[in-house]
C-alpha cells in the first residue's frame, strides 16, 4: 500500500513561503500608501512640540480639525513641511500680543505658554502682530485651503511667509511620534 502522506515537492514547499511574504509585501505597501506612513521631521519649527529628527507617524485618513498638526508639500521648494493647522476655510486669523485670535474669538495656545513666557520676561512678544489681511491679503482661509503656523514663530517659515495650504498638497495628520520615546 502507498503511503497517504506524500512528501511535499520542493516547488510546493517554496511556494508555502512565497505567498505569505509577497501577501505582506502587499498589505505593507497599501498601508503605506493609503492610510499611514512614517515620517521625519526637519528643522525647528515645530519646537518644542517636535524637534529635528523626531520620527512621527502620519495618518492619510484623518479628517484635519484645527489645531491638527499636518505634513504637507511645501509651496516654495521641493520638500515636505510640518506645521500646525491654525485656520480652517472660511475663518478669518489674527495674533495680537501673544493672543490668536480665530473668528474674534480668543484662543489659548497650551503649546506654546513656555515660548510666550520665555519673551514676556524680556517684554517681547513671541509672535508678532499680525492679521491675515497684511500676510496673505486674503480676509478669510479659501473654501479647500489651510492656515498654518510653526510652534516655533520665530524660527518658522509659513502660511505668514508662503500664503494657504490647498489641501491636495496635504500628507497627513500627525498620529504620533514614535521616536525618541520620551
Amino acid at each position: 500500500m502507498e503511503n497517504a502522506k506524500q512528501k511535499p515537492t520542493k516547488g510546493k514547499e517554496i511556494m508555502s513561503w512565497v505567498w505569505p511574504i509577497l501577501i505582506a509585501v502587499i498589505i505593507a505597501v497599501v498601508v503605506r500608501q493609503f492610510l499611514f506612513a512614517p515620517v521625519t521631521v526637519k528643522g525647528e519649527s515645530m519646537e518644542n512640540t517636535y524637534h529635528n529628527n523626531d520620527r512621527v507617524i502620519i495618518s492619510k485618513i484623518s479628517k484635519i480639525e484645527r489645531f491638527d498638526v499636518i505634513v504637507f508639500e511645501s509651496p516654495v521648494e521641493d520638500d515636505h513641511y510640518i506645521k500646525r493647522v491654525i485656520g480652517l476655510p472660511g475663518d478669518h486669523v489674527k495674533v495680537e500680543n501673544d493672543v490668536l485670535y480665530i473668528n474674534d474669538k480668543k484662543y489659548k495656545e497650551a503649546y506654546e505658554s513656555d515660548h510666550i513666557k520665555e519673551y514676556k520676561q524680556d517684554e517681547l512678544n513671541f509672535t508678532e502682530d499680525f492679521t491675515m489681511e497684511d500676510v496673505t491679503g486674503e480676509t478669510v482661509v479659501p473654501e479647500g485651503q489651510y492656515f498654518v503656523l510653526g510652534d516655533n514663530r520665530q524660527n518658522s517659515s509659513d502660511s505668514r511667509d508662503y500664503g494657504f495650504i490647498k489641501k491636495s498638497a496635504i500628507n497627513g495628520v500627525v498620529a504620533f511620534k514614535f521616536f525618541p520615546w520620551n
